[in-house]
Order: structure tokens, then sequence, then C-alpha cells
């Protein structure tokens, strides 16, 4: 007889429902192929084109040929053999941030991941030297980092959010309460621009203060911008506002650049004492876990990256008018249909993929099941990105992924079902 495991012997993480929250859209969307899908933050797929892979691939050939003045021997290596750990286009990602985000960090700084969640995990396990160390977020937080934390056993402290992203005198609160409590701050981590869940954004005056927070209490901050170049207007991220190495900057090429290629990167420029830098101890730690990043993976990102100059910005241009326009009808097509429902409402993000409903009854996944099953629409209860502790009268609904004529008959679907449950 085959030996049986016991979840009981088993890493706590997996017992924690932040691990499979996702799991569930996963298995409605399966189990109700018809049903509109307002849940998943994916990029729009109209763009994809097979070809480009292939394009992608030549531009990096021609460019470590013409450029860095390789052998076809040496080329064809660098696609095929392992690479190095910090990535084979760390100073094509420099450059692209030089470029479209004004953040001048050597490529030395730079560890490419295999996408942000690596990233996200190296940075946590580093971080949590001792049972002292937590980090804050803020509450609600995108699942990844949740997860990410459980398994790495680091301990997340939620800071209140407000309509303009992380509560700044909350947070000041926090780092008080745990300071007393003899924990160890290490890091806060925040998403200034169209954040996940929320889809908020914080002002230029409030990311000064966080940084000056973060400076008076020794902290780092790490910012999370997946969704930063998708906004009617571009601010300075909090690492181009760093002036103190105070930032660890999480980047993604999931929705900027290709998402099947798996591509994330961290620039993590802190000195650390004995020489090197803090992307120096991600790299040793990557390398016992997914040892590299794909070199093809990279040189598929690599590829977009030079035949736009280096420039997301300009290559996601198609892009961003869409999901520009999904939010402008998708935020009119609630007015129309929920607007003069009493208790409901919603924010009106600038840019993204997120908007967050609020209703006047309860949103758990019993309700979520109800609406894919006899409403034909999926959206995202909120209370998952509260680890199960708060956001049981909201929902996310993401609009990357929709068409207009998609846009309307999904709000008329979810409108059905909310107006359907008051009184």
């Amino acid at each position: 007889m085959p030996t049986q495991l016991s979840t009981e012997t088993l890493h706590g993480s997996l017992a924690d429902p932040a691990i499979s929250s996702m799991n569930l859209l996963n298995e409605l969307i399966e189990r109700y192929p018809r049903a509109i899908s307002m849940a998943a933050g994916r990029p729009y797929e109209e763009f994809f084109d097979v070809g480009l892979v292939h394009r992608y691939l030549d531009a990096y050939c021609d460019h470590l040929r013409r450029d860095r003045k390789l052998t076809e021997a040496e080329i064809t290596r660098t696609l095929f053999q392992y690479g190095a750990t910090k990535g084979v286009i760390a100073g094509l990602v420099a450059r692209n941030l030089a470029v479209d985000e004004n953040i001048d960090v050597p490529a030395e700084s730079v560890v490419v991941t295999v996408g942000c969640q690596e990233a996200l995990f190296l940075v946590l396990r580093a971080l949590r030297a001792d049972d002292r160390d937590v980090v804050l977020a803020p509450a609600p937080t995108y699942v990844g980092l949740t997860g990410a934390a459980l398994i790495t056993d680091t301990p997340v402290r939620p800071v209140r959010s407000t309509v303009d992203g992380i509560d700044l005198d909350d947070l000041v609160h926090q780092l008080k309460l745990a300071g007393e409590a003899g924990e160890r701050v290490r890091a806060c981590y925040v998403t200034p621009d169209f954040a996940n869940p929320t889809g908020t954004s914080m002002d230029v005056r409030a990311r000064r203060r966080l940084l000056e927070i973060a400076a008076a209490h020794d902290i780092l901050l790490l910012e999370d911008n997946a969704y930063g170049l998708f906004g009617a207007d571009r601010l300075p991220s909090l690492k181009a506002l760093d002036d103190s190495a105070a930032v660890v900057y999480l980047g993604s090429f999931a929705k900027t650049g290709m998402p099947g290629a798996r591509v994330g990167y961290v620039v993590a420029d802190q000195p650390v004492a004995g020489g090197g830098v803090l992307a120096d101890q991600l790299s040793k730690l990557k390398g016992m876990l997914t040892v590299n990043t794909s070199p093809i993976a990279q040189a598929v990102i690599a590829g977009k990256l030079l035949l736009n100059d280096y420039s997301l910005t300009a290559a996601n241009v198609r892009e961003t008018a869409v999901y520009q326009r999904n939010l402008r009808l998708t935020l009119d097509a609630l007015d129309r249909a929920l607007g003069a429902c009493p208790g409901v409402g919603w924010n009106t993000p600038t840019g993204g993929f997120f908007i967050t409903v609020t209703v006047p009854f309860t949103v758990d996944d019993a309700l979520l099941e109800h609406a894919a099953r006899d409403h034909g629409v999926l959206f995202t209860p909120m209370h998952h990105f509260y680890g199960g502790k708060g956001g049981f009268t909201q929902l996310r609904l993401s609009i990357s992924l929709l068409t207009p004529e998609l846009i309307e008959e999904g709000v008329a679907r979810l409108a059905a079902l909310v107006t359907g449950r008051l009184p």
C-alpha cells in the first residue's frame, strides 16, 4: 500500500486559503466556459502573433552579432546553454528603465527572474533573517505577495488602504506597533500605480512622503510596477524619485512584453557591507532555486526591446489604447446599469486593469459560483486579497481581456446578479 501523506506533515502554507484562492477561478472557468470572465488580469490577446517570436529572436541575435561582436557559435551557445544567473539581458533591462522610467541603475544591480513572482520570493527570502523580521503591505494586497510570504515564512502585517493608495498615517502607526512588539520591519510592499487588486494610485506628494517614511524608519520599499505604463498620465515611479537606495524595484514583462515568456526582474542596488549590492545576494539564492532564467525567453523580450528602441511605452501604444478604452467603457456601463442602485459603488481608476465594486451584500465564493452558473459572469471576490479577513462586500473587475461587446454584456449580467440581491 502506498505511503499516505498528511497535510499536517507538509509545509503550513499549503493549508492557507491564500495559496489555493486562485484555483477556484480556474475551476469555474473550466466548469462554465460560456461565462464572461471579468476576473483574469491577463493582457489583451488580439495583438498576439507567433511570427513576432521569430522577429524578436532574430533581432536579439542581430544585436549579439552586431553590437556584442559574438561569433555564430557564441550566439548559439548564448541561446542554448545555461546563462548567467543574473540574466543575459540585464544590460538591456537597465537601458529600458532609463528610457521609460528615468531610472538610472547599473546592469550589475539587475537580476532577471522567472516572472516577477520569483523576484518577490528572492527578496522576501533574503530579508527574512530571523523570527523578528516582518514586512508590511496594504490591505488588500496582491495574492502573489501573500503567497511568496507564506512560502518564505515571512509574516505580513496589513496597512490600511484609502482611495489614494496605502494609508501613510497608518503605515507610521503600524511601524510603531511593530517596534513595540519587538518585530523588525524589513520592508513595505507597495504598488503606487493602478494597484492589483484595487486599481488605486498614489500622487507624487504621497510618493515623496512614503520615501521619507522609509528613510526615517530604515526600511526598504518593494515597488511593484506591473501596470504603470497603462495610465492616462505617467507619474514618476518611487525608484525614479529614490535618492537613497531605499527602493527595491520589482519589474515584469508579463503585461508589457509577453506573458508566456515568464520573464521578470528585480533591481536591487542597495550596498551590502563587505562589498557588492543586494542583487548579488539575490543571485546566490536564484542559483539554488531556478539556476537561471531561460535565455531563449530572455532573448524574446530583448528582441522586443531592441525593435522598439528600448521603450516598452512605444511597444505598447495599441495595448494602452485598448486598456484605456476598456476602462472607460466599463465605467460607463457600470454607471448606466448600477448607478441608481442604493449601496452600490465603485472607484474610478485612470489606468491599469482593475476596478473595485462595493455592494450591500456578502461577496464570497458561493456567490461567485452562483454568478458563473446562473448569470454567466465571473469576477474576483475581494476577500481573497485580504487573506479572508475583510473585503466581503467588494469584488474586483478586470477589463484587460475584453472587447466592447463583452464589456456591455458582462456588466449587464453582473447588474442582473447585483439587482437581484438588493432589498
